[in-house]
């Protein structure tokens, strides 16, 4: 086990310093210069020159990486050129609304996911099951800000249900979340369906059957713990699809979490706040995978780690 957690957590490390790369050069290669953001339209050319040389952007690609990496391994992920603030300040500050409503999205996720899936399939063929699919198709296929301003049209502005955006109430991170997590329950219903089908034909299920054990025993204790094991190594991967799908929908619904910070960032060429949110989203989806591999061993015995 050890050995295995730290052969992930090497691999993790190079992955991580690969994405600060490749984030590094496209950042690098973006026609805008950050010092004139700083400096503003009116400053003369040699203001603009003296904010880049404070700032190291004078300097040779390799060496800004390389700075900025070794930073990095330290733990100083830079500090904000315009609110002049420290990034992981700033992050931490935010980080806490959006791991709410990370956990928001999968429980809506796996509420609707999980359900939809088992119904389809224990209704494999019928109407139903042709519905709740169209239902899943629908959610993996239709973008987030729309569903996002769908659901505030109809339950935030007609029924009043649920207030417009903001954040600190229960009320506030409904929305959000099962906008967020709408996408995955597409991406759960089938692929829960499919590994209840496939768990219901297997010989050990005929054999409870014969047994005479009653149906939701033999569904809710021998079939459902098999099929969702793939479901475990999807929500590690889920973390990254959340890390994306939060900058639209906290955009969206005023949420204010690291989504809405990197969206700022972005508009404003904040260099070093778009490489910090890149870097924990990067090191979240790193670390979600590794505890999903973890995981699936305590429910299932028979996968070994290797």
């Amino acid at each position: 086990m050890m050995a295995y957690v730290a052969r992930r957590l090497l691999q993790s490390l190079l992955i991580l310093v690969g994405i600060s790369l490749v984030t590094f050069v496209l950042l690098y290669l973006v026609p805008a210069d950050p010092a004139r953001q700083i400096a503003g339209r009116s400053a003369t050319a040699q203001t603009v020159e003296n904010i880049r040389e404070q700032l190291g952007l004078n300097l040779p690609f390799y060496q800004q990486y390389l700075r900025y990496l070794g930073d990095l391994l330290q733990g100083n992920l830079g500090r904000s050129y315009l609110q002049k603030t420290e990034v992981a300040e700033l992050i931490w500050s935010r980080l806490p609304a959006s791991l709410l409503l990370m956990a928001g999205a999968i429980a809506c996720e796996l509420a609707i996911g999980l359900t939809m899936g088992a119904i389809a399939a224990l209704r494999r063929g019928t109407t139903v099951d042709n519905s709740l699919m169209v239902v899943s198709f629908v959610g993996v296929s239709a973008p987030q800000f729309v569903i996002g301003i769908l659901l505030l049209y109809v339950f935030a502005v007609r029924l009043e249900w649920f207030p417009i955006g903001g954040y600190g109430t229960f009320a506030h991170l409904v929305l959000p979340s099962v906008t967020l997590g709408f996408l995955g329950a597409g991406w759960y219903s089938r692929m829960m369906r499919s590994s209840l089908i496939d768990v219901l034909g297997q010989d050990y299920i005929r054999t409870a059957r014969a047994k005479g054990l009653k149906r939701a025993q033999i569904l809710f204790v021998h079939a459902m713990p098999n099929a969702i094991l793939p479901i475990i190594a999807m929500i590690g991967i889920d973390i990254g699809l959340f890390m994306s799908g939060i900058v639209v929908v906290e955009s969206v619904f005023g949420w204010p979490g690291i989504g809405q910070l990197a969206w700022q960032a972005i508009q404003r060429i904040d260099i070093p706040i778009i490489m910090g949110v890149t870097m924990v989203s990067a090191f979240a989806i790193v670390i979600g995978n590794l505890l999903a591999d973890l995981i699936a061993p305590l429910v299932d015995p028979r996968i070994k780690l290797r």
